[in-house]
Parts: C-alpha cells; structure tokens; sequence
C-alpha cells in the first residue's frame, strides 16, 4: 500500500509541477508581466511553507522529537540555503516565467526536463573527470532531442523563439545548480527545512525586485482572472506538488521518483495541446521521445550502477 501511496504522490507532484506552464500562459493572456506574476506566485505560496515550518517547530517539542539527531540550523546554515532560495526559487522560476513569454509549454518543458543532464555534467566537473561513453550517449540523446524540437519550433513559433529558449535554458541551469549544491544541505538540515527556506528567502528576493522595479498599487489593480491563476500556480503548481515529490522520495526513493517524474513532459504537452492549442506535431512527437528516452538512459545507468 505504501507503494501505491508513493506512485500516486510521484505522479502527482509531476502533473503538478508541469501545469504550471500552462497556468502561466494562462496568466499572460491577460497582460501581466513575468516579474508581477512570479511576485504573486511567492507572495500567496509563502504563508503555506511558514505554516508548515511551524508545525514541524510543534513537531519538534514532541518526545518522539528527541530522537531526532539533526543539528540545530546555525549562521552558515542560513546563508547557504539564501543562496539555494536565490538560485532555485528566484532566479530559476524568474527565468522561466520570462522564456514562457516567448516559447511554447511544451517546449519549455523539455528543455527544464533536461537539468539531470546538466547535474551529472556539474557532478563529472567536480570530480575532475569525463561521463563514461554511456552516459555520454543519455546526454547525446536529450540534446539531439531538444535541437530537434527547437529547430521545429523556430519555423513555426513566433520571432523570439531562441530568446526564450535561451532563458528556460539559464532557468534549467539555475536549477540543476541548486540541487547539486542542495544535496549535502537537505542531508544536514532535512528536505522541510531547506525547502522552506529557500522558498521564503526567494519570496523576499522577488518582493525587493518588484518593489524597485514596478509600482506596488499595480497589484490591486490586476484583472481577478490575474489573481485566480496565481492562487492555482501557488497552491496546486508550487506547494502541493514540492511536498508530493518529497513523500513520494520518502515512500519510493529519488530514482523511482525521477522515473515517475518522466510523465511531466508529456502531461505538459497535452494540456498545451487541449488548453492553449499549441502545435503538436511528428517532429515535436520525435524530439520528446529522444529526451524521454535519453533521460530514462541516464537515470537508469545510475540506478544500476
């Protein structure tokens, strides 16, 4: 039973987090721009993550508490998941909020599907040596397979296709970056703690950059429709799919939940398909299949090796 518990959770975390390109695009039609949307995203998100850090603050005055050995968060603690919340939930999602503008879901989906690649290129880096010939052929892979979707797509998208890829692409990296800084973090301090964090300290990042960048009397002028979208996006896009994911890990393991994970793209696209409209087309068809494909390789080279 704790398996199934654990699928389900898996996939839904994955369904989840791939809508929010769609509640975006969604967003965008009605003429708000990237830095209010993620502003709003973070502002309704942040008291659901200071709710949860409360309760494990209770939690931890319980007698079952004392068992736990984990270390009381210091100053270096704190400084290091503020870098992590800059890097994963401010930069990454701003990034990303911006390139939606500009390409489609389904294409944005698959490049941030690629960060696996881009933490195992990180991971080679810090060990000073080159991926096996293997791993090489997952990553060969998944970039044939983007390049094959982006060449389709600068034909038919719109004149700032490469702008857009160009951000989702920095987006991918900011956030393979800060799972392979996170991993001895979460190891320290645990996955509730680091993700709070992170998340607030990347809420007050996006409200010092809304507050020098647009007029705060904006937000109480935005359509309705505006301000629906984002209680989705944070809600059912942010923070029920981030806990999902860490329960399903909990129930199944990080590589089974990567697996799962793999539904993301493909949900992404048929949304996009059905809500938005977007094209979907052979060449699209090829070059998900050759990123699915290419990551099923890498993930499952890891998991045996």
């Amino acid at each position: 039973m704790t398996q199934y518990v654990g699928i389900a959770l898996g996939l839904l975390g994955a369904v989840c987090f791939s809508a929010k390109a769609i509640v975006v695009k969604l967003a965008y039609q009605h003429g708000v721009d990237a830095v209010t949307l993620l502003a709003l995203r973070m502002l309704l998100a942040s008291p659901l993550f200071i709710a949860v850090l409360l309760w494990q603050a209770i939690q931890q005055r319980t007698p079952a508490a004392l068992l736990n050995t984990k270390p009381k968060p210091n100053v270096r603690d704190y400084a290091f998941v503020a870098i992590l919340g800059l890097l994963g939930y401010y930069l990454a999602s701003l990034f990303d909020f911006i390139g939606l503008q500009y390409i489609s879901a389904g294409l944005e989906r698959l490049i941030l599907f690629a960060y696996p690649s881009l933490v195992l290129i990180m991971v080679c880096l810090k060990q000073q040596k080159w991926p096996n010939p293997k791993q090489c052929l997952g990553l060969s892979i998944v970039y044939i397979g983007l390049v094959v979707v982006y060449w389709h797509e600068l034909h038919i998208g719109g004149p700032n296709t490469a702008l857009g890829v160009f951000w989702v692409f920095l987006c991918a990296l900011c956030y393979a970056l800060y799972l392979f800084l996170a991993e001895p973090a979460i190891a320290r301090m645990g996955t509730i703690w680091v993700t709070c964090w992170a998340s607030l300290v990347s809420t007050a990042a996006i409200g010092v950059h809304y507050g020098l960048t647009q007029n705060i009397n904006v937000l109480f002028t935005l359509p309705q429709a505006v301000w629906g979208w984002s209680v989705v996006n944070a809600v059912v896009c942010t923070f029920i799919p981030v806990f999902a994911v860490m329960f399903a890990i909990e129930r199944l393991g990080s590589a089974k939940v990567s697996q799962l994970g793999m539904v993301g793209p493909i949900s992404t696209l048929v949304m996009g398909v059905f809500i938005l409209g977007e094209p979907f087309t052979a060449w699209h068809a090829t070059g998900t299949g050759l990123v699915l494909l290419g990551i099923a390789w890498l993930h499952f080279k890891k998991a045996t090796a």
